[in-house]
């Protein structure tokens, strides 16, 4: 399956996949809105055999073929400080 990629100018590490170039009729206008213009990054052919960097080739591919467009968001940031207080509350509690 070919797909195009495209990045966000407004979000970081925010990528868009549609099943055709330039093509986004089916990807909804408020996301359109929020991802801002896209930027395209690369063309690429689609196989289970080829692993993406962040996302599961079959979920995008699968994504593509139900809805039209796949949104990869990065993961979210870890808030260490938060973290080592809820560590902290543990080890207090009998």
């Amino acid at each position: 399956m070919l797909c195009a990629v495209y990045k966000s100018r407004k979000k970081a590490d925010t990528y868009l996949f549609v099943e055709k170039r330039d093509d986004f009729s089916r990807v909804p206008s408020p996301l359109m809105q929020t991802f801002g213009t896209p930027q395209l990054v690369l063309m690429t052919r689609l196989t289970p055999d080829k692993p993406l960097g962040m996302a599961s080739v079959s979920r995008v591919m699968e994504a593509l073929r139900q809805q039209g467009f796949y949104l990869q968001v990065p993961p979210p940031v870890e808030n260490l400080l938060e973290q080592h207080k809820l560590a902290q509350t543990r080890r207090k509690a009998p």
